[in-house]
Formats: structure tokens, C-alpha cells, sequence
């Protein structure tokens, strides 16, 4: 007799198997690899014992990734590709404008994607990014011993769904399936969570090499649910970085250093920085020629010299958590505390500010450079079921809204920003015209009120729509995000069930100040788009009327006297003219005006049609139908 084994889907059928999972932060400046072995996370180190692998790639007669890459790009900064996380899911603008600051040749294709020119050819960001997560991946694998059932990838919670989806097939690439994308943040609070069984409201400050991400979270009987989130996806040590090379050129009259020059003066700023977290001053020597100095030059930077340089990029990170605290309705002595996570939060003057700002010491006791890939093991551990009795939910959020375009210009917002994730919302809408057969639906993402302010990230069509009367059809529009913060979208009319979907893959993503100004403005200009809103509104409920009364005249005008029906006409002429200008207030008056006066003449066509229906049947015929 043949027996069934039986077990839960997406568990090992014998229950002492445990499945191999890793957790990966993909940062900037540094990536990292961790798993859970024995019920304990722990980061995986590589054959060298480093368990911190630079987040760079070089292109030359053979890939090379981490220490090696980074070493040789002292000497070849061309073909060295750093801080290639800033420019993932980012359109051809914004990644000049990066290029400018990071040394390299850029070429943008008509897909809009810009590509590195390497010595081994173009490559995207997709395409370093995936040498970084495959080496990551062989390390794992040799440590662990086995095939890998699955990686939790971290990505900065301000990401939108182009990054995600860059950092997504980047993944594929490596050869990894990809169990979730997971907020920066929140891995951090799950790690920090599970340490302490901490319970309460908390900050996540993460500032890391190249973003900034700032998670309100609230902690509860191992439910994490973020409340707001905020930062800058184009902001960390990085800058740090840059901010003591800019000095040190102008100290050693610089003027044009060339790109390995520049490479050099960056690592130079870097250990610069790095020394000064724990020193008062750093003594610098450059000879004639290093970096590109024109002459020996030797000089001091202090640490107070150096927080004087960084401080506006603080207080940018301080604006952030102030944006999200609003957000989530609570104030800093709301909070029971503040975590640092990311090295750049080693800095003094970041921990400092911080502590500054939210009232109290900021934690720090777990490695900060650790943290993150140690939270997104945990959570790979409980996908791939090795902990099928785990009570633990993550709850993350949306970062802007996202709605669709209706008529007049304006916005109707499906999913409010701060929505917790996976979300599935669906609302209905209906056709304008009379015998419309087909809609076209444009996804928007922001927080104005009209089309114009807001970013456009889709645009279908939903054909073979019934022939009915305007506002007869119903169709609804299902706005569904994943628990990786990917968007699909689809449209069915209710009748006839014909359906259209898309999945939302815009070829980059927002720039850094785009998602700062998205909120900022909602915030400033919010009286200013109610106003427009009301305006816009209006205009499309005269169109609306006037376009309905045009037809009702033009089938059934002789139901009414030429004194009647010129009074109409008056109406509709005055209406038109009020709806070419900017006073909401006058065209809904006018609006209404001419809706009161064609009652009667609609009670009219409506007696006129029952007529019509009944002329010439009997009242068995009647009955009948």
C-alpha cells in the first residue's frame, strides 16, 4: 500500500529539515549576508573572516566585487562602480546628476535606463547590483553547505515600486528567489524586537552610506506595524564623504582632479571621517601630485570643523523624522525610544542630534551595520517555514499614495500614504459620455490634488464596454500592493466582466528631492488644491449637465415652446461662459440654475417615453412584459 506524506504548503516534509534561508542588506557602501542557525541569527562571514563586503564591482578582463574591486579602484575609478544602489530605479536625469558626483560615464538607452560604459561594455544598475548579491549568495551557500531556499532582501522603506522592482530583478539575476522585499527599518525593529521583547511605540533612525530612512513603529505581542515613514533615498555617509573632499581640495587648491584623483580624495575623506568618530582632529599630509595637489600641502581638520561641514545634512534627517512624526499624529515624548541604526550613525554628532531631538539617549547596543540583515534573516527564517508556529506579523506602509486620474484633471486617491501592507482597495467608477465603450485609466502617485502635481506611473485601457447611457456602467478599479510594495491594477466592467490589468513597472523611479517636494507641497499648497479641486469639480458637473441638456434638446426639443426652450438656451449659454473662468462658486450657481429649470422639461420626455412605450399595446401586452 502506497502512503501520502503530508505537509503544510511551503514547509519541508519532514519536520527536522530546515530549509536554508539568508536575509541580505544590499546597502550602499557595505553589503551583508545572515542567516539562522540554531535559533540564533548570525551575519556569515567570507573565507577572510570579514563579514563586510564593499558594495563595489569592478568591470575589467574579469568581474571582481568587494575588497578587491575597491582596491583597484584607486588606480581605475571608470571602471570601478560604487554607491550603484543610488542610481537603481532612477531615470537618465537623475542618474547624470549622481554621475557627475560619482565619477562615472553614463549612457542612457530609450528605455530610458541609464547604463555605465565599462571595459567590459555597458552595464545597468540592475546589473552591478546582481554581482553584488551573487557574491553574497556563493558565500552563503559555502558557508552554509547546501541550495538556498529563498532571500528576505532589504531595501530602503522610501524606495517606490521602480526601485523595488530594480532591486527584485537584480535578484533574479544573482540566482536568488526572493521570499520578500522588507524595509530597511523594520528589519532593524525586528531584530532589535526579538532582542529585547521591546513593546511601545519607537523610531527607527537609519542612516546609512547612501539613504536615510526614518520608521515610526509600534511594537506589540510580536506585531511590528509601521505608522509613518519618511527620508531621502540620496542621503548618507556618502555625503559625509564628499563634504571633507570638497574641503580638502579647497585647503590644497585642487582645482580638477581627475577621476582616479577623485577616488583617491574620497577614500582619503573616508578614513578622515571614520578616525574622527573617535579622536578630536585628524593631521592630513598630501605630497604634490596626490589627489591632484598642485603642491605639498599639509593641514588639521577638526571634529568641530568637520560637524560644521555635515550639520545641514543632519538637520535635512532631522526635518524627515519631524515630517513623520506628524504623520503618525505623535510627538518625541510619545516615543519610548530612538534606535540607530546604519554606520553612519556612528558619527557623534548624528547620535547627538538625535538624542538631541527625541528627548532621550539613542539605542545603539546591536552593531548598526549588522542589525538590518540580521532582522531580514529572521523574517526569511518564518517565510520558507522553519518557524510555522512564529506569531510574528510585519506591517509595513505605502510611502506616497496612489489613485487614479478622473475627469477634470483631478485625483481620486485609492490608497491613502501610510496604508499598511499587503493592501488590495477597489473603487467604483462609471462612464462619462453616453454610449462610451472604452476608458482609459491613468495611476497616479502623490499627495496634490490635481494630475498635474503628481507623478505618473501607468497608463492603461479598459475596452469593450457595454453601450449605455452615461453613468450606467459600473466599473471597478482594484488597486492591490504586495507585502514587497509592488502595484498592480485592474479595471472590470460589472455586466459584461470584461477586465484589463497592468502591473506597475515605470522604467526608473523618483529622484531623491521629488518625494520631498511630493509632501512638502502637499502640505503647502493644501488650500490652494482644494480650491482647484472645487473649480475642477465644478467645471466637469456643468460639462456633464450642458452636454446631457445639448442632447435632450436635440432629440426632444419639441416638447417645449420657443419661449421655453430659448429660456434654455440662455441658460446654457450663460453656464458655458461662466465655465471658461475660475469662479467655482458662480458655474455651480449657474448649475444649478439651468438643472432647476430643465425639471420640467425632463419630467416631460420621461411622460413622452412612457407614452411612446405604451402607444398601441394592450393591457394584456403590458402585463406581460
Amino acid at each position: 500500500m502506497a502512503l501520502l506524506q503530508i505537509a503544510e504548503p511551503g514547509q519541508a516534509q519532514a519536520p527536522h529539515q530546515h530549509r536554508l534561508a539568508i536575509g541580505i542588506d544590499l546597502g550602499t557602501t557595505h553589503s551583508l549576508v545572515a542567516t539562522v542557525q540554531s535559533g540564533l541569527p548570525r551575519v556569515l562571514p567570507d573565507a577572510t573572516g570579514q563579514v563586510l563586503l564593499p558594495s563595489v564591482v569592478h568591470y575589467g578582463a574579469e568581474v571582481s566585487v568587494g575588497a578587491n574591486a575597491l582596491a583597484r579602484g584607486a588606480n581605475d575609478a571608470i571602471n570601478t562602480l560604487s554607491s550603484v544602489k543610488r542610481f537603481m530605479g532612477r531615470g537618465a536625469n537623475a542618474a547624470h546628476q549622481l554621475g557627475d558626483q560619482l565619477l562615472y560615464n553614463i549612457v542612457t538607452h530609450d528605455n530610458g535606463v541609464p547604463y555605465f560604459q565599462t571595459a567590459a561594455g555597458e552595464r545597468s544598475p540592475v546589473e552591478a547590483s546582481s554581482e553584488i548579491l551573487k557574491a553574497l549568495r556563493v558565500r552563503a551557500e559555502a558557508v552554509m553547505g547546501g541550495e538556498l531556499a529563498g532571500a528576505v532582501i532589504t531595501v530602503p522603506a522610501y524606495f517606490d515600486e521602480a526601485q523595488r522592482q530594480a532591486t527584485k530583478d537584480a535578484a533574479r539575476l544573482a540566482g536568488l528567489e526572493v521570499l520578500r522585499l522588507l524595509n530597511e527599518p523594520t528589519a532593524a525593529a525586528v531584530a532589535y524586537g526579538l532582542d529585547r521583547e521591546a513593546e511601545g511605540v519607537h523610531a527607527i533612525y537609519d542612516l546609512g552610506g547612501g539613504t536615510f530612512d526614518i520608521s515610526i513603529l509600534r511594537l506589540h505581542k510580536g506585531v511590528f506595524e509601521v505608522l509613518a515613514t519618511g527620508g531621502d533615498s540620496a542621503l548618507g555617509g556618502d555625503d559625509f564623504d564628499h563634504a571633507i573632499a570638497q574641503w580638502l581640495m579647497q585647503q590644497a587648491q585642487i582645482s580638477q582632479p581627475d577621476a582616479d584623483a577623485q577616488r583617491r580624495l574620497l577614500t582619503t575623506a573616508r578614513k578622515v571621517k571614520e578616525a574622527l568618530t573617535e579622536r578630536d582632529s585628524v593631521s592630513l599630509n598630501l605630497a604634490k601630485g596626490t589627489g591632484g595637489a598642485p603642491a605639498d600641502w599639509q593641514g588639521t581638520l577638526t571634529r568641530a570643523d568637520f560637524e560644521a561641514l555635515i550639520a545641514p545634512m543632519v538637520d535635512r534627517t532631522l526635518k524627515a523624522c519631524r515630517r513623520a512624526l506628524r504623520d503618525a499624529g505623535l510627538k518625541p515624548a510619545d516615543l519610548s525610544e530612538a534606535v540607530l541604526v546604519g554606520g553612519s550613525t556612528r558619527v557623534p554628532l548624528v547620535r547627538e542630534r538625535v538624542a538631541e531631538f527625541f528627548g532621550k539617549p539613542a539605542l545603539a547596543h546591536l552593531d548598526p551595520d549588522q542589525v538590518v540583515a540580521i532582522g531580514a534573516a529572521v523574517q526569511a527564517d518564518v517565510l520558507v517555514g522553519n518557524k510555522p508556529d512564529s506569531d510574528l506579523l510585519l506591517l509595513d506602509v505605502i510611502p506616497l499614495s496612489l489613485g487614479l486620474e478622473t475627469y477634470g484633471g483631478l485625483v481620486e486617491k485609492i490608497v491613502p500614504r501610510n496604508t499598511p501592507i499587503p493592501v488590495t482597495r477597489g473603487q467604483e467608477f462609471t462612464t462619462f459620455k453616453d454610449g462610451q465603450t472604452a476608458m482609459s485609466l491613468h495611476v497616479l502617485q502623490g499627495e496634490r490634488e490635481l494630475v498635474a502635481d503628481c507623478r505618473s506611473l501607468a497608463r492603461f485601457e479598459l475596452r469593450g464596454i457595454p453601450a449605455m447611457v452615461a453613468g450606467a456602467a459600473r466599473i471597478v478599479v482594484t488597486f492591490q500592493v504586495d507585502a514587497d510594495g509592488l502595484l498592480s491594477v485592474s479595471a472590470m466592467e460589472t455586466t459584461s466582466g470584461v477586465r484589463a490589468d497592468i502591473v506597475v513597472k515605470p522604467s526608473w523611479g523618483l529622484a531623491d528631492d521629488d518625494i520631498l517636494r511630493l509632501l512638502k507641497e502637499s502640505q503647502t499648497h493644501a488650500t490652494e488644491d482644494m480650491r482647484a479641486r472645487s473649480l475642477h469639480e465644478a467645471k466637469a458637473e456643468a460639462e456633464r449637465l450642458w452636454l446631457a441638456t445639448d442632447a435632450a434638446l436635440a432629440s426632444d426639443g419639441h416638447l417645449l415652446s420657443s419661449t421655453e426652450r430659448q429660456t434654455l438656451n440662455d441658460q446654457l449659454a450663460a453656464l458655458k461662459a461662466l465655465a471658461a473662468g475660475d469662479d467655482s462658486d458662480a458655474i455651480t450657481a449657474a448649475t444649478e440654475a439651468l438643472n432647476a429649470a430643465s425639471e420640467d422639461f425632463a419630467a416631460r420626455r420621461m411622460d413622452a417615453g412612457i407614452q411612446s412605450a405604451f402607444t398601441g399595446k394592450t393591457l394584456t401586452q403590458i402585463e406581460e412584459k
